[in-house]
């Protein structure tokens, strides 16, 4: 049996080998390394993917989401609404525009932000909301967006978790994670489901004029070169990435399936143990599994990860502190307790290893190792 990897990066490569190194040295040979013919086949392939307009590729996931708030011309002091439990992107880019990061606790299956919640926290202050979709599926749209519409606030998707799953709307349409907001934003951080060899996100929209803009944005404000309409940043995928990208993207619906397919194999594992809660199916969205994350009813959340890594199996916590207790974000309107789903999962939460190369022989000897824990 091979090493257990938490993602297996490696393998997935040598199996699309011949693939991505011809890529790669089409862009080299073109020497068109940055804003090229890579890039631009990139963008307009995901968003036929996505069935969305307007496609623009950054850096990074989070640079995504601060160049999506920039575009919503927000003013300081201005809220925006963001869930606690989740990476900490959200925050920091609500924080570093000067606005006022409103925290919000999240739904004790699915882990996504709560609509309640949000629908709670709205003040005439309140001007946008940034619902992650968290691990893999997404949150309630419809109820979110109702929200917003009610309000006439913006709502820009975090989908760097869930690209390739689908949302089902309660009208029957079917739409792809990231395209029912303002704009969506994604990561194609390598361990990401599309992710590439380095650093990379996008934005997606099909708003005609949020789109110029954004593109303005990511490119120091130019519309026209070195005629700079408004203060922007440098935030650019580079040729190499795209193209590595645009490979991937033709197997991401695979990817799901593998992912699914290792999924089931540890419900089936898992269903029976009593100390645990396996990942709940939203009826509003398929799941693609980012992460496979699991809580652990009993207290032995830690003890499980150390037995686990004894074994050779990573294991990792998604995410141990909810935003409002981070060192960096402490708030008085935030007090321990003031989130308790949120705060309950920190301490319960555990993701074992979920790739598109996971083995039978692996899967068996994780599940087993779990099994084992709880005898």
């Amino acid at each position: 049996m091979n090493k257990i990897e938490m993602v297996d990066l490696r393998s997935q490569y040598l199996r699309m080998k011949d693939e991505i190194d011809a890529a790669i040295q089409n862009v080299i040979d073109s020497t068109a390394f940055v804003k090229g013919p890579a890039v631009k086949q990139f963008e307009d392939n995901l968003a036929g993917f996505l069935g969305v307009k307007h496609v623009i590729a950054c850096g990074n996931g989070t640079d995504a989401l601060q160049i999506a708030l920039m575009a919503l011309d927000l003013k300081p002091g201005d809220e925006v609404i963001a869930p606690t439990f989740t990476f900490i992107a959200s925050a920091e880019i609500i924080a570093l525009l000067g606005l006022t990061p409103v925290l919000v606790d999240v739904e004790p299956d699915t882990y996504n932000i709560s609509a309640e919640a949000v629908k709670a926290a709205i003040t005439p202050k309140t001007r946008a909301i940034i619902p992650v979709h968290l691990f893999g599926q997404n949150a309630d749209l419809d109820a979110i967006l109702e929200l917003a519409k009610l309000n006439n606030l913006y709502v820009v998707e975090d989908a760097c978790q869930s690209i390739g799953s689908n949302y089902l709307g309660k009208d029957g349409s079917v739409c792809q994670s990231g395209t029912l907001g303002d704009i969506g934003c994604t990561s194609f951080f390598p361990s990401k489901n599309l992710g590439c060899y380095g650093d990379g996100g996008a934005m997606f929209t099909n708003n005609d004029e949020l789109a110029a803009k954004i593109r303005a944005i990511s490119n120091h404000g130019m519309m026209v070169r070195y005629y700079h309409d408004m203060v922007g940043v440098n935030s650019r995928l580079d040729g190499i990435q795209a193209s590595i990208l645009d490979v991937k993207l033709k197997q991401l619906d695979d990817f799901g399936s593998r992912r699914n397919a290792a999924a089931t194999y540890y419900d089936n594992a898992f269903n029976a143990i009593e100390e645990l809660q396996t990942p709940h199916r939203s009826p509003v969205s398929t799941h693609v599994f980012h992460q496979y994350t699991l809580c652990v009813k009993n207290g032995k959340r830690d003890a499980l990860k150390d037995f686990l890594n004894d074994k050779g199996i990573p294991a990792m916590v998604y995410y141990p502190v909810p935003l409002h207790l981070q060192k960096a974000y402490i708030d008085p309107r935030y007090n321990e307790g003031a989130f308790p789903v949120s705060e309950k999962l920190c301490k319960e939460v555990i993701s074992l290893p979920m790739h598109t190369e996971l083995s039978d022989d692996q899967l068996l000897y994780i599940t087993e190792s779990v099994q084992e824990f709880f005898g």
